[in-house]
């Protein structure tokens, strides 16, 4: 056996790649997306290392084009969320016990091949079955995961370097053990990285997994399965399963080896989640470590020195891009009086120019929200903004679900700043504007503040570095990920660790080494050289 100390491959961010008419990779996606969106695929569960099939099936079908089918799942229930526990408890030894490296080394070639020969499916299957587009695509389900995959690796190696001093006499030592138990990862629809983050970052440090994507990800989620299966993935560290939250939450959450929950999704969901782990707390072997990010109502605040073009800009793709569908999106802007006009002019110029369609057209830059349930919630707010007092429609408005799910993007002007679109999430492609006077930006910044319950993202639009800092320092616990002429989407691995508090979730920053430290359970290990034979200490003698 090897007693070397190993360094990893320094991780660097994966490069995006533009999709450019002709392009290889252009070329290399359309073709991607012609062969799958001819098939209807048949999706089991993975349950150790097995293809389990129910002949219960859900259909799956591109958001955009709800008609055409692509796949069906085989649904679970309770059994198999069972037997996947069974299957995780079972692996859970040998996989605690491979060296580090050796896990590490199966999540490294899982990141070559997404970035090389599955690449293009990946992103194919995020396109057809989460309606995002080829650029959206790329940078989530092939750059993000990616970068996931290196830098947790890198992570790792730096989490297992953690050792405390040790002084003479003594050799102190630190073990970074995995969780006692099982930990459940439960991800969400609108990032193909964040479904797959959340059962590798866990599993990379010696636990194993019951997965549980949202429905409407599944599509992707198979695929990276496979993925991680070919790069050597042993049979019950990760258990893929299709079942409704109810049958998973009734028997993971009262099984005494439950270790711990990798959350994204709701903030409701979430917190009947804590509540029911704190009713059960008795039951459990150890304490569960909870780790979940949840919503946002992500803000863009601007002064009256903002750049007016840069503000536009940020709020169009900050607002619009994947539909609004990022726990990120900007849906709360708070813009002075004297900017207004243009920024209006601006936006409204933006929106007319998008054009929207299924994402195999590559010249959309807007697609469809994910299904109808968010189509009809959404509509349903914009009606009630065309005939509130208190609101105004001054872009978009309109909505289509006939072929498939579509929200033309919408801007509301509020005339209040806590009308329900300025403090309620949506999920989709509205912005809620509130207009301030130039002269009460610092009591605006307390508005924005106190607004809502979430504290995600937020930015701040200035030229004037006095304001800058008034901002930054008046929205201390406003935002996680804070933003600075920028808008307020987009953190990047390794770069800006993702995360927010409030409301938002426990803010424990995916992308970073804080998160992995979440996934560990250190022990302390003190080694006496030459033991004391005697009890008596010096200062008990006689003077």
């Amino acid at each position: 056996m090897s007693n070397a100390i190993f360094n990893v491959p320094v991780a660097v961010n994966e490069p995006v790649l533009n999709y450019a008419p002709g392009s290889p990779e252009r070329i290399g996606l359309q073709a991607a997306l012609k062969k799958m969106r001819a098939e209807v695929l048949d999706i089991p569960m993975y349950i150790n290392g097995r293809e389990i099939r129910t002949g219960k099936t859900g259909r799956i079908a591109p958001p955009h084009d709800h008609k055409h089918t692509v796949a069906h799942f085989h649904q679970g229930e309770k059994s198999h969320v069972t037997q996947a526990i069974e299957a995780a408890l079972s692996a859970k030894s040998a996989w605690a016990n491979l060296p580090w490296e050796e896990r590490a080394a199966i999540f490294l070639k899982a990141a070559d091949l997404l970035a090389g020969p599955y690449r293009a499916a990946i992103n194919a299957a995020t396109m057809i079955g989460q309606s995002k587009n080829a650029f959206q695509a790329e940078i989530d389900a092939a750059c993000e995961m990616i970068d996931f995959l290196r830098f947790n690796v890198e992570y790792m190696r730096q989490v297992y370097t953690q050792q405390p001093i040790s002084s003479k006499g003594v050799w102190n030592r630190l073990e970074h053990r995995p969780l006692e138990g099982f930990v459940f990862a439960l991800t969400p629809f609108n990032f193909t990285a964040i479904a797959g983050n959340l059962p590798t970052s866990a599993a990379m440090m010696g636990n194993t997994i019951v997965w549980k994507p949202a429905n409407t990800q599944i599509y992707a989620a198979s695929l990276l399965m496979k993925i991680f299966m070919e790069a050597g993935l042993p049979e019950g560290v990760i258990n893929l399963i299709y079942v409704s939250g109810p049958d998973a939450g009734e028997v993971i959450f009262h099984h005494p080896d439950f270790a711990g929950i990798h959350f994204t999704g709701s903030t409701g969901v979430f917190q009947d989640i804590w509540k029911t782990i704190g009713n059960n707390i008795h039951k459990y072997r150890s304490y569960p470590r909870i780790v979940g990010e949840t919503g946002g109502k992500d803000f863009i605040m601007a002064h009256p020195s903002s750049d007016v073009s840069a503000l536009i800009t940020a709020l169009s793709r900050g607002a619009f891009e994947y539909q609004g569908q990022k726990c990120s999106a900007a849906s709360r802007a708070y813009i002075p009086k004297s900017l207004w006009p243009a920024v209006k002019d601006g936006l409204a110029r933006d929106i007319a120019s998008f054009k929207i369609g299924p994402t195999e057209d590559f010249t959309n830059f807007i697609n469809a929200v994910i299904d109808e349930k968010s189509f009809d919630k959404l509509a349903t707010f914009i009606d009630n903004a065309k005939s509130s007092p208190d609101a105004e429609i001054i872009a978009g408005g309109t909505y289509d679900k006939s072929t498939g799910y579509f929200i033309h993007p919408t801007v509301i002007l509020a005339k209040k700043p806590d009308y329900v679109t300025m403090c309620e999430e949506l999920f989709g492609p509205v912005l809620t504007v509130y207009v301030y006077e130039d002269d009460k930006f610092e009591e605006t910044l307390d508005v924005v503040d106190r607004t809502g319950t979430y504290a995600l993202t937020g930015s701040i639009f200035a030229r004037d570095r006095y304001a800058i800092d008034l901002a930054t320092r008046k929205l201390n616990n406003a935002a996680g990920n804070f933003y600075i002429n920028d808008k307020c989407t987009g953190a990047v691995v390794g770069q800006q660790p993702f995360g927010g508090s409030r409301a938002s979730g426990t803010n424990d920053k995916a992308g970073s080494i804080l998160n992995l430290l979440r996934w560990v359970s250190p022990r302390a290990i003190k080694e006496t050289f030459v033991p004391p034979t005697d009890y008596r200490y010096p200062f008990l003698q006689a003077d």
